[in-house]
């Protein structure tokens, strides 16, 4: 038995194909997807208009058969977790767990990041251009210093912190007032 090749135009398309020596007798469209579609839609049609077909989808019997399989394959149509919601979840750690160890005492200087108004970028911008640097210690001094100060003019204390009337270590004291040069207009 020998493949003889053979031209045949798609039915589909229109284009002339080569097809498959073993099926040349009833292929009649060429493998490219979209025709491949088309000739599973005319098989099902020309299916359908048979004896066989034309019952199958109506009736006790296929009401029957529909119910037997269903019975056979439980939860078939039901959607599926997927693998990552089978899983079980761990337990909630917090974010940030407070470490404490009795041989380092509490330092009354925090990190920039204890601050709620430190996590907008439009504050942190705001204090460096203010303070003309931008290293996180220099702005997270600066913005202790305004928090005590908006503090002391707000009459609140937050726990934990130095009250503003005992000098922490790293303020610096202030400098005599100076008077604006001549030159210089007030705004």
């Amino acid at each position: 038995m020998s493949c003889q090749p053979s031209r045949r135009k798609c039915r589909c398309c229109k284009k002339f194909f080569s097809p498959d020596c073993r099926n040349e007798h009833h292929q009649h469209y060429c493998p490219v997807p979209a025709c491949r579609r088309a000739s599973k839609a005319a098989s099902q049609r020309r299916w359908r208009l048979t004896r066989f077909g034309r019952d199958y989808f109506r009736g006790d019997k296929a009401v029957r058969r529909v119910q037997d399989w269903r019975q056979e394959h439980p939860g078939y149509w039901k959607k599926q977790k997927s693998r990552s919601q089978k899983a079980q979840a761990p337990a909630p750690q917090p974010v940030n767990p407070e470490q404490r160890s009795c041989n380092v005492l509490l330092s009354p200087v925090r990190t920039l990041q204890d601050f709620c108004l430190t996590q907008d970028p439009a504050f942190v911008g705001l204090i460096s251009m203010v303070t003309g640097s931008t290293l996180q210690e220099d702005i997270a001094a600066t913005a202790r210093n305004l928090l005590l100060k908006g503090q002391n003019i707000l009459g609140l204390k937050i726990p934990g912190q130095p009250s503003s009337t005992t000098p922490s270590f790293h303020e610096k004291t202030s400098a005599p007032s100076r008077s604006p040069p001549p030159s210089s207009h007030r705004i």
